[in-house]
């Protein structure tokens, strides 16, 4: 068998497309089922699966929501009425910009992840694993760990390819790049250019941040 977990995904897109389709009993597939019994890990995977589409994704909120069910409809008209109360919130403000600058954007984020967050620990939203179904002793996680060498080796390259190029060349492509940012022309034709000069990715995002400044985001308080 090959990437056997793979079929994690697969039967997750099934165990939905079941859902979906008004099924009213299901069973998940252990991603190593075809190989031999499921193991303990791969079982537990598979009852996650369900317990997901179920108290996550909303999956068994309502009968047969693609078979007509007038669900999709009311959530269709409540998306777009939400949408459309934003849209105008922020044509009250000036425009996307002036939301932005206002710290309305940033806010609305905030807010989202603050209801978030306080609905997970009160236990009106229900994350799997998090705050049900959730297992006194979990296994520890193997992360990747970066190779700690690998910071000393890009700074050697970067310095071998500055020292290898010709830096007057370079110096006029960083200087075009200047200079068509301060205009309305395209800035890509220039980047692009300076790139075949062999300028850094930083030259270049340090010379549009010393001609646009730093964007200092602001947050809406209230």
């Amino acid at each position: 068998a090959q990437q056997p977990e793979n079929n994690i995904v697969r039967v997750a897109v099934q165990a939905l497309s079941a859902v979906c389709g008004g099924a009213q009993s299901i069973h998940t597939n252990g991603f190593d089922e075809a190989l031999a019994l499921p193991s303990e890990s791969s079982a537990k995977t598979a009852l996650r699966t369900q317990q997901i589409l179920a108290h996550e994704a909303g999956g068994v909120d309502t009968a047969d929501p693609l078979g007509g069910a007038y669900f999709i409809e009311a959530l269709t008209l409540e998306l777009e009425l939400r949408a459309t109360e934003l849209i105008e919130r922020i044509d009250e403000l000036g425009g996307a910009v002036a939301a932005v600058e206002a710290g309305f954007v940033q806010g609305e984020i905030e807010d989202a992840a603050y209801r978030h967050t306080q609905e997970v620990e009160a236990g009106t939203r229900v994350v799997v694993g998090v705050n049900r179904f959730a297992e006194a002793e979990e296994e520890p996680i193997e992360l990747y760990r970066l190779d700690p060498q690998a910071e000393r080796r890009q700074l050697e390259r970067t310095a071998r390819v500055r020292a290898e190029r010709d830096g007057e060349a370079a110096a006029q492509a960083l200087a075009e790049v200047r200079r068509v940012a301060g205009s309305d022309e395209n800035l890509l034709v220039p980047m692009r250019q300076a790139l075949r000069r062999h300028c850094t990715v930083g030259e270049i995002c340090e010379t549009l941040r010393e001609e646009f400044g730093t964007y200092d985001a602001q947050t809406r308080v209230g």
